[in-house]
């Protein structure tokens, strides 16, 4: 049994979150900016179906990604070689958040993505907390993902491919971004192969609460990223070729 979270009431220790579902923590509250970071600065997140309450979440392990071990294959290096696709950073993120909602996926019928979480994540992209990642191929929006930086820490949250290797390019961009800008740990809540062939690992939730404790206090300005910190001079400069 979980409890009803008031508006005004604080999260329960994530420790009474419950082993099935894992992680299931809590419902209600609301999606308010000042709710969302409360949430991550602890180990939680937002996600539910249309229809249901508002569902937070802090799963036992936590699967997350230090960026300096971001696994390039040699398929997506020859795609990251390829001049046809170009990265871009938080130049399009509603249509980041809006694609990832409407792709679909493997053994999932509908989207956890609802419009209100959209309408929650763009007015963090607006105070300069939520980013994102995008890979375009003659101007048009192929793949990317998007998340939030807090401290020095990336919660990342979906993403979205319409071309082959278009949301790894995207995230290959990100970890070699996050690793130049002393980021610690991305954020890749549940377990998947995707993300293990990425590089991604599952840690214990204590280990990883004792880890984000010290990169979301680090130094932090919220603010947009500038579109033009990726690209291929970018790639070669950071030995993705």
């Amino acid at each position: 049994m979980i409890g009803w979270l008031a508006d005004d009431e604080p999260f329960p220790p994530v420790a009474e979150a419950l082993t099935e579902p894992n992680g299931l923590l809590c419902a209600g509250g609301d999606l308010s900016p000042q709710r969302l970071l409360q949430a991550y600065r602890q180990g939680i997140f937002p996600w539910y179906s249309p229809g249901e309450p508002i569902l937070w979440w802090s799963p036992d392990p936590r699967m997350v990604l230090i960026p300096g071990e971001f696994r390039v294959s040699r398929s997506l290096r020859r795609s990251l070689r390829s001049a046809r696709c170009e990265v871009r950073l938080d130049s399009s993120f509603a249509a980041v958040v809006r694609a990832c909602a409407q792709t679909p996926r493997v053994g999932q019928t509908g989207t956890w993505i609802t419009r209100e979480m959209q309408r929650a994540y763009l007015r963090l992209f607006e105070l300069g907390i939520a980013h994102s990642v995008e890979t375009w191929r003659d101007d048009e929006l192929v793949g990317g993902l998007y998340g939030l930086a807090i401290g020095r820490m990336f919660f990342g949250e979906s993403m979205f491919s319409h071309v082959s290797d278009a949301s790894k390019i995207a995230a290959a961009h990100l970890a070699r971004f996050l690793e130049e800008e002393g980021f610690g740990m991305i954020d890749c809540q549940m377990s998947t192969p995707h993300l293990a062939s990425l590089g991604a690992r599952v840690i214990p939730r204590a280990a990883f609460l004792d880890r984000l404790r010290t990169l979301v206090a680090a130094n932090w300005q919220p603010g947009r990223w500038p579109s033009d910190a990726a690209g291929q001079p970018w790639i070669e400069a950071h030995g993705l070729t």
